[in-house]
């Protein structure tokens, strides 16, 4: 081989070279942009994620509030009848002379004020004869039991307690047996 053809063939092994470095280099920037743009796309899919659960949150903030003044006015609205019969019965007492009608119609108006209570979950506490317990009764005093199975337990009850759905909404006032 001459010396011509040396570096023909030295020119050809140069370029074949420079065009594989190039391959590389394109290849190299090919992986690179894809990767630059799976990057842009999940940056994009984070803040929208994180966007959206911020507009989710404000939305349930809003919802919560709503619903507790929405539960109030259901309990107001079921309640005004109530007041309405005790507007009438009170000026029936100003002009009425049979006390058993007012007694009657009182025990009338009692009775669908509990009903409407106890229809939102309101019942009351059964303490009179059980054990104390200061989860849900408040101990206002102490008395001489009046028989050994009443030491330890509640003897009478002064003010009742009232559950609300199962939570204790008014703890009982009680005399306890000592």
């Amino acid at each position: 081989m001459n010396t011509e053809e040396k570096d023909i063939t030295e020119e050809v092994s140069d370029e074949a070279t420079a065009s594989q470095e190039e391959i590389v280099e394109t290849v190299e920037l090919t992986e690179t942009e894809k990767l630059q743009a799976e990057v842009a796309e999940l940056k994009d899919k984070f803040l929208r994620l994180q966007a959206e659960f911020d507009n989710f949150r404000r939305r349930t903030a809003k919802e919560r509030l709503d619903l507790i003044g929405t539960a109030s006015k259901d309990l107001v609205s079921t309640l005004i009848p109530v007041l309405d019969d005790f507007e009438r019965a009170t000026k029936t007492m100003e002009t009425a002379t049979d006390m058993d009608a007012i007694k009657e119609g009182v025990g009338l108006v009692y009775s669908k004020f509990y009903k409407i209570l106890e229809a939102k979950g309101l019942k009351p506490m059964n303490s009179t004869g059980q054990a104390f317990n200061p989860e849900i009764h408040e101990a206002i005093t102490q008395i001489p039991a009046p028989s050994d199975d009443l030491k330890g337990k509640v003897v009478d009850e002064v003010e009742k307690g009232y559950y609300l759905n199962d939570t204790v909404v008014r703890f009982a006032k009680v005399v306890i047996g000592a």
